[in-house]
């Protein structure tokens, strides 16, 4: 049956665009014939077979412009661009210049059809970087696991995350304990030890073995569905500013120019002494058809989903094309630490052996901490790159809230905590409780012999991304919860502008406000649910996607959604390019028309000359805005 399905939608897709381009196609073939047999002078083409024979033409292309005139008349808009369009072509018909007629329309069509096929090309680029939801989700049914799409998992039911596997539906834990990166919601950089009836989010990614959930809400419920939706709604309702103005622009200009074609035509009538009405008709429909703003109508929202489609396929989402114009003005990017410039997960920053050696230190700790489940315990096996292997290891024993103890190559070996060593009443060097990070202590035979220090980690573009913002003469701010000695470690290796630590949420709220009130404009980069307020009170609001909350991924006009910061520097960058493709298009559209104006208005230009001025602008403007979507953005 599935593959009878995947038949029928594929005739649907070969249906639908058959409809969008046969009235074209079909016109085009009708006008180009009519226009041979004219030149052939068939001897059955002539009047009425001809005006027949150019309705129909004009009819497949213009019912439905002139159905949207009486449209927009009914609805109180009458000086549209459809109207200019009609009035100009009905107009030809009314002189006899039928061919021109069908022109006019046919090719205002075209560039409708190049508009349609390039803005659908862009939504379809937006909805392949957010529609990667888990397509297949393991649940069990007769106490047996079946992979099933996560859509037809219902409530109740349960469903097991293997290890590296990101939760795809909300539910409540049935496992004893698992674990789970939880930076993305939480802000927290340290892994979330859950445990059995706790609740367990989607987005979070289990990290150790196979865990049992209860699914609590329904897979339409989760965030990439509603962020789908939010883009088709939201992608093409927040216009730009230079968007509103062109709609308003074109509500004056319109009727201006309609009565300046009357004008056109009736005021020579009191000067010219052979004045001939059809020749100044003619001119009055050459100067509408030259005056009809398509290529702006046209090419400045495609410049606009032009640049929406290339933010896209850099793995950015752009929610609507006035926040293109808000990243073209950005003087001040503040970000958040975890999550956002590092990784959220634990990896080993320093390792110091006290009367050991230090080869020795990571082989006895790693063989240890080998036999636990903790992510801080899978940092430091990772670290030793199994060197440990080969290591005998017995009768370890987990400390609650302590850390390990077990026999390694038959010595007694405790590594965890500095509560570990006052519990076992071992002596250590003092200084070290002054450690800002996790710190992992060692024990040899009831002897301290060394440390670890495991941190967050930076993201692997973090530098590039830092260093990118200053190269645009950007400033860069960091906010944190954590300490403000970490905070300050990060700020001076990635070279930060400004840091802030130990802040709570409203804390990062009031940094920003102060930001703001010194009129710089500010976008704000963060991920977790601690960070949607901050985002919201951001000139651009910027969330890292792979992971982020969901009030953050709703809250933000932008999302990452590949969690690399560099793309900061490419979401200003995407806004600059769109803006001066949309300033090219709309300098062109005027500089022709103002040219072919004034010759159409001293009757130099033809109606095919104005079909050419307005279409083939409109034509370039496209091409030129679509030409966005094929640019490198480093």
């Amino acid at each position: 049956m599935a593959h009878d399905h995947s038949e029928i939608g594929h005739s649907h897709s070969h249906d639908s665009q058959w409809k969008t381009y046969f009235p074209a196609a079909a016109s085009f073939l009708l006008l180009v014939s009519g226009i041979l047999l004219e030149q052939t002078e068939a001897a059955f083409f002539s009047y009425p077979v001809t005006l027949v024979w150019y309705i129909a033409a004009y009819l497949l292309v213009g019912l439905k412009v002139n159905y949207q005139v009486v449209k927009e008349i009914r609805n109180g808009n009458i000086f549209s661009e459809f109207f200019l369009m009609s009035i100009a072509t009905i107009g030809a018909f009314l002189i006899g210049e039928y061919s021109e007629g069908v022109a006019v329309m046919l090719f205002y069509a075209i560039g409708e059809l190049f508009q349609d096929a390039a803005v659908e090309r862009a939504q379809r680029s937006i909805k392949a970087l957010l529609d990667i939801r888990p397509d297949e989700v393991t649940v069990i049914r007769n106490n047996e696991p079946v992979v099933v799409n996560p859509s037809e998992v219902t409530l109740g039911e349960i469903i097991q995350i293997k290890s590296g596997e990101k939760v795809a539906l909300d539910g409540e834990l049935l496992s004893e304990t698992a674990a789970f990166n939880t930076a993305a919601l939480t802000g927290e950089s340290k892994p979330d030890t859950k445990t059995k009836g706790q609740a367990v989010l989607a987005g979070m990614i289990n990290l150790q073995t196979l865990a049992d959930v209860k699914v609590t809400a329904l897979f339409k419920d989760s965030k990439l569905s509603r962020i789908l939706q939010m883009v088709q709604q939201e992608a093409t309702a927040r216009k730009s500013k230079t968007q509103l103005f062109i709609s308003r622009f074109a509500k004056v200009y319109t009727p201006i120019v309609v009565f300046l074609a009357i004008a056109i035509v009736s005021l020579p009538y009191l000067f010219v002494a052979n004045y001939v009405f059809n020749d100044w008709l003619y001119r009055g429909l050459v100067f509408l058809v030259i005056s009809c703003p398509c290529a702006l109508v046209i090419s400045i929202p495609l410049g606009y989903f032009g640049g929406i489609g290339l933010a896209s396929r850099n793995g950015i989402l752009f929610k609507g094309s006035n926040y293109l114009d808000v990243m073209t003005k950005i003087h001040t990017v503040v970000m958040d630490k975890t999550g956002t410039l590092t990784k959220g997960v634990f990896e080993v920053q320093e390792v110091m052996a006290h009367t050991i050696d230090k080869d020795k230190l990571v082989v006895l700790t790693a063989a240890l901490e080998s036999k636990s489940t903790h992510p801080i315990a899978h940092a430091i096996v990772r670290y030793s790159k199994d060197s440990y292997k080969s290591v005998s290891v017995s009768d370890v024993e987990e400390i609650a809230g302590h850390g390990l103890s077990g026999t390694v190559e038959g010595r007694k070996v405790l590594a965890g905590n500095l509560k570990l060593l006052k519990k076992y009443g071992i002596a250590y060097d003092k200084a070290i409780e002054s450690k800002v990070e996790t710190i992992v202590v060692v024990a040899v035979n009831d002897e301290y012999v060394g440390y670890f220090t495991i941190a967050d980690e930076l993201k692997e573009d973090a530098h590039v991304a830092i260093s990118r913002l200053h190269e645009l003469g950007i400033k860069t701010v960091m906010l944190s919860g954590d300490k403000q000695s970490i905070v300050d470690k990060v700020a001076q290796a990635l070279q930060i502008d400004a840091a802030y630590g130990d802040l709570l949420p409203e804390n990062k709220v009031e940094k920003v406000q102060e930001l703001k009130d010194k009129g710089r404009t500010i976008a704000f980069v963060g991920d977790g649910v601690n960070d949607a307020p901050v985002i919201a009170l951001a000139d651009a609001g910027i969330a890292m996607g792979g992971l982020g909350s969901d009030a953050t991924i709703e809250t933000a006009d932008i999302v990452i959604q590949n969690d690399q910061p560099s793309k900061i520097a490419s979401s200003i960058q995407i806004g600059k390019v769109t803006r001066r493709i949309v300033m090219q298009n709309i300098t062109l559209a005027f500089g022709v028309k103002v040219v072919v104006l004034i010759l159409g208005a001293g009757g130099l230009a033809t109606l095919w000359e104005a079909v050419f001025a307005d279409v083939g602008v409109a034509l370039l403007a496209i091409v030129n805005a679509v030409r966005i979507q094929r640019m490198r953005i480093y």
